[in-house]
């Protein structure tokens, strides 16, 4: 049987009569407005761009080979008890740091001895204008400082972490000059902040510095419970969300992690910082520029295991700045 179209004016909605020849059948083709085929333009086009390249890519410092073959353009490795260097790969290099911007936002909080029961509401200056990330927390939402904490360090929220520089005694200008004094005082010369979430990438440092603020962090025991907290459930008016670890290294029985963040913007790719015991070790560990969604984990489980099977134990005649792997672009 012969198959024939209906005219290309019936698509756009033409009342027209269709005449049925004898022996023909009548395919009418569904009727699409102009608005649909625009938007799904718009969202091919959205799918086919290539995403924007980090700031390691256009350093060039993933061409970098290293023993391990890891994903991660800059690590560092080092033994916390005896700063000997395990593993170096562009530790010096400057790139921003996404949300392990968190870190230093928690530690500004704790040691300013802040109440954590005191109510904190979201409100529209805590909404991501630098990247148009959405939040579970609604603008009018009340939480205390201890739970906007929880949620800044365990599963990255960008409101909650901006909800806490902004209601800093003296405000945001002066949470911002206290993340950067603190920096400087623990000898991260090469770190700088402006702001307490990590959305901005003129928020920057390198692995050395970052591995100065992992040590002191994870000696505060209120950083380490609530940067490995598995999860938490929080009520939100009739509502109760559940919030999980950014890290799943967090819940995995091979790991003992003492304090973890994760990270992640375009212009600084997947990042993760962790102070973890490994073969009887506390390790200090920093990765930062990892590209894919899962390679920040595999470079960490990649060194895990050469830890545990390729690395000599520590002697007390081991020389604290011994690099036992390094590699630099």
């Amino acid at each position: 049987m012969a198959l024939a179209l209906a005219p290309a004016a019936a698509e756009a909605g033409s009342k027209r009569s269709v005449v049925k020849k004898p022996g023909t059948t009548v395919i009418k083709r569904a009727r699409v407005s102009k608005t649909f085929v625009a938007k799904q333009s718009r969202r091919s086009i959205v799918r086919l761009a290539p995403p924007r390249p980090s700031f390691g890519q256009l350093a060039g410092l993933h061409s970098t080979q290293d023993d391990l073959d890891l994903r991660s353009s800059v690590a560092l490795v080092i033994d916390q008890d005896t700063q000997q260097v395990l593993l170096s790969k562009n530790d010096s290099a400057v790139l921003p740091i996404a949300s392990l911007t968190k870190l230093m936002t928690g530690l500004i909080i704790s040691e300013a001895r802040l109440p954590m029961d005191e109510a904190i509401t979201i409100t529209q200056d805590d909404v991501d204008t630098e990247k148009g990330s959405s939040s579970r927390l609604r603008v009018g939402t009340t939480l205390t400082r201890g739970e906007l904490m929880h949620l800044s360090l365990m599963s990255s929220e960008n409101r909650a972490a901006h909800a806490l520089g902004r209601t800093y005694p003296g405000g945001m200008n002066a949470f911002v000059e206290a993340m950067n004094a603190r920096a400087k005082l623990l000898g991260m010369n090469d770190t700088n902040y402006v702001e307490p979430t990590g959305l901005s990438s003129r928020n920057q440092s390198s692995a050395k510095d970052l591995v100065r603020l992992v040590s002191v962090a994870s000696n505060d025991s209120m950083l380490r419970e609530l940067s490995t907290s598995p999860g938490r459930e929080v009520a939100v008016g009739n509502r109760t969300l559940q919030y999980n670890n950014t890290n799943r290294l967090v819940k995995h029985p091979e790991w003992d992690i003492g304090l973890q963040k994760t990270g992640y913007i375009s212009e600084a790719g997947q990042c993760l910082v962790m102070q973890a015991k490994v073969a009887g070790r506390k390790l200090i560990m920093v990765f930062l520029d990892s590209a894919g969604k899962l390679s920040r984990i595999g470079d960490a489980e990649r060194v895990r295991k050469w830890v545990e099977t390729q690395v000599p134990a520590p002697t007390p005649a081991t020389n604290g700045n011994t690099v036992i792997r390094h590699v630099s672009g």
